[in-house]
């Protein structure tokens, strides 16, 4: 079941209540919708943090807790799921989304060496930023939409599974103790 999945790879929710960038929330964090797992609230968290993880600012996990309380999705999920975008996958998933934005507007995609400098980024955002930004607004609503209705359906997929497996079961038992009655065997013989 997807639940117990979930739960597994999922931060402490007494561990996020007490981070201490989030202590400003204060009795918002105490909602309990925040920490059930359930279909919607599962999915929502995943549209909210995958969306999240696309905003290219530093403060990622703040915003998909915020995303959290505002869109009543689980918590723990939308901030783990922000660091889709880490140091390893920022590079190539941000090089994607300029070229995207790039495309839409119908511009060159200017090539550029990329370096981890104050310096680079303020020389080169100036030409880049428009098609950059649009680009992790039109990938985070897209893979944000994805994942929501993805989590939606493999729920619902495994939850079928659950209760069929779960009605054969039944079935099966409910047969051996009719072959049990029709053919009793009382130890006499």
């Amino acid at each position: 079941m997807p639940r117990k999945f979930i739960k597994r790879y999922t931060p402490d929710p007494q561990s996020i209540k007490d981070h201490k960038h989030l202590k400003f929330l204060g009795s918002l964090l105490h909602n309990p919708n925040l920490w059930h797992m359930h279909r919607r609230n599962v999915a929502r968290a995943f549209a909210v943090g995958v969306f999240c993880a696309f905003i290219p600012v530093p403060f990622q996990m703040l915003l998909a807790a915020i995303g959290a309380i505002m869109f009543n999705a689980n918590m723990p999920i939308s901030v783990a799921l922000v660091w889709i975008t880490n140091p390893l996958t920022m590079p190539p998933m941000f090089y994607g989304t300029y070229k995207l934005g790039a495309w839409i507007l119908g511009l060159a995609p200017i090539n550029f060496n990329f370096e981890l400098s104050f310096k680079w980024l303020s020389d080169s955002l100036s030409e880049i930023w428009q098609p950059f930004l649009l680009g992790c607004f039109v990938s985070g609503i897209f893979f944000s939409i994805l994942a929501y209705f993805t989590i939606r359906i493999i729920w619902r997929i495994s939850v079928s599974r659950a209760w069929q497996e779960r009605k054969e079961r039944y079935k099966a038992k409910r047969a051996l103790k009719k072959a049990q009655k029709n053919n009793p065997s009382d130890g006499s013989e």
